[in-house]
């Protein structure tokens, strides 16, 4: 069974950076879509999407992301990053990456299992 496995989450002051990375635990093929998604700490939190990209390169963020996040991949590797920029507080969460997997008529969607990150104020 191919795992996600992230990485890069940590504590950081508010105005601070970190870098996420995931990578699967064995090559994958016909990888689409990658993205990243988050969790806010709290009962009745839903996880939320926060940023994907095409097998293209094409970019997507949610609106409280735009400006401050980048994310990226490497196709050779597997791996995508998400390079977080400006770090606020309400950016606390566990963030979950995820590949979209397969072909024209069956995908299947991988995830991680979490890393978490920490903006203290």
């Amino acid at each position: 069974q191919v795992q996600l496995v992230e990485s890069g989450g940590g504590l950081v002051q508010a105005g601070g950076s970190l870098r996420l990375s995931c990578a699967p635990s064995r090559s994958l093929l016909r990888i689409n879509n990658m993205g990243w998604y988050r969790q806010a700490p709290g009962s009745g939190k839903q996880r939320e999407l926060v940023s994907t990209i095409t097998s293209t390169g094409r970019t997507n963020y949610a609106d409280s992301v735009k400006g401050r996040f980048t994310i990226s991949r490497d196709n050779a590797k597997n791996t995508v990053y998400l390079q977080m920029n400006s770090l606020q507080a309400e950016d606390t969460a566990v963030y979950y990456c995820n590949f979209n997997v397969g072909g024209t008529f069956t995908t299947y969607d991988y995830w991680g299992q979490g890393t978490q990150v920490t903006v203290s104020s």
